[in-house]
């Protein structure tokens, strides 16, 4: 099933306009303009998926999709290089990422799949949005502050990188964005360089906004210290579940997922985070209530409810897992993929990117390659 179900997922989405038009004021306030609906994405091609990103954003992603919006979902490669990456590894996680999207239900007739780095526009409205921001707005965004610390010679692509994420946004005149609470001053960022372009050479971008989920049992924790979210950088691979995990793992990590000494299955994600973990998962993965799934494991002990979440767990992942591994061996048809969302992609972002052009000075007489 997907994240209970498509109406109920969108009601808990703040912001999202159920109509398919945004109105947005112009600077002057004399005129309302309409944008289309649209709704872009993105995620990194580095490391395995798991869990915690499926139910966080991939499945958000087919949810949307299958509710008829209009959708693009990139895969962020330009992004991805911000820190030092093995070329050969980089292209085999492109191709990764793109299996396991399909595999979990994206659809590339339904919505724009593409790979950021074909659309070369993404870096050349980079520069223009560059030359409007500063550096003391750049450097009070925590992510910088978070990764630099952890770099002794800082790259300038981390340190920019927030502006190609709003280049990402704004390219496609993207009305909402969804943003984990973690994204969302990089999302402010966009709307403040959208807002400050619209005001310096006339209203050209929808402000964008985000999408984000209400509900709490979304934010999946790891199995081992539920003080961290699951995580693909945390050492320990019992911390997290894995698309790609086979059953007998499955079992194993929900087995040696940490709860408490009591034995009864109670939902108090204050008072007992490690259940509370266990049953948002189920929770989520089947459609169920928490008080639901509460009812219908009384007499169960904590220890007999893990092989519960485990049978729905690979119930739930199998066929994900399934078809991820038939896709791994048709590398032609991936890049295929890339190859129709990438042309798909750049004839949006082409009429943008000649407005801008003209817009900002340097003339309209750009040639013009749909792919």
């Amino acid at each position: 099933m997907m994240f209970r179900n498509s109406r109920s997922f969108i009601r808990n989405l703040k912001v999202l306009n159920p109509e398919k038009y945004v109105g947005i004021r112009s600077f002057s306030d004399t005129t309302e303009l309409s944008y289309p609906q649209r709704i872009f994405s993105g995620i990194q091609p580095t490391g395995a998926v798991h869990l915690g990103n499926y139910l966080g954003a991939i499945q958000r992603w087919v949810d949307l999709q299958n509710s008829n919006h209009d959708v693009l979902y990139s895969i962020v490669d330009m992004h991805s290089i911000t820190l030092p990456q093995d070329p050969k590894e980089l292209k085999n996680n492109i191709l990764e990422i793109t299996a396991t999207l399909l595999a979990c239900g994206i659809d590339p007739e339904k919505s724009i799949l593409f790979q950021q780095s074909t659309v070369p526009m993404h870096a050349e409205l980079c520069w223009v949005l560059g030359c409007l921001t500063t550096m003391p707005r750049l450097g009070q965004l925590p992510q910088f502050k978070e990764k630099s610390a952890k770099v002794k010679d800082i790259p300038l692509g981390l340190y920019i990188y927030p502006v190609l994420q709003s280049a990402d946004i704004l390219l496609y005149k993207s009305t909402h964005v969804p943003v984990g609470e973690d994204q969302l001053q990089h999302l402010q960022l966009a709307q403040h360089l959208a807002k400050l372009f619209n005001n310096r050479f006339g209203e050209t971008f929808p402000i964008p906004h985000a999408m984000i989920n209400d509900d709490s049992s979304a934010r999946i924790k790891s199995l081992r210290d539920t003080t961290k979210k699951m995580s693909k950088s945390d050492t320990d691979h019992k911390s997290r579940i894995e698309l790609t995990d086979e059953p007998k793992v499955l079992l194993r990590k929900i087995k040696k997922a940490i709860t408490d000494f009591t034995s009864e299955v109670t939902y108090a994600p204050v008072e007992r985070p490690g259940v509370a973990n266990l049953i948002n998962i189920h929770s989520l993965l089947s459609g169920k209530s928490h008080h639901q799934i509460c009812k219908d494991a009384e007499g169960l002990e904590t220890a007999q409810y893990k092989m519960v979440v485990a049978d729905v767990l690979i119930e739930k992942l199998s066929p994900i897992r399934n078809r991820l591994l038939d896709l791994r061996k048709e590398p032609q048809y991936l890049e295929e993929v890339l190859r129709k969302g990438g042309e798909r992609a750049r004839n949006l972002a082409i009429d943008c990117w000649h407005e801008v052009r003209d817009k900002v000075g340097f003339g309209d007489n750009l040639l013009v390659d749909r792919g």
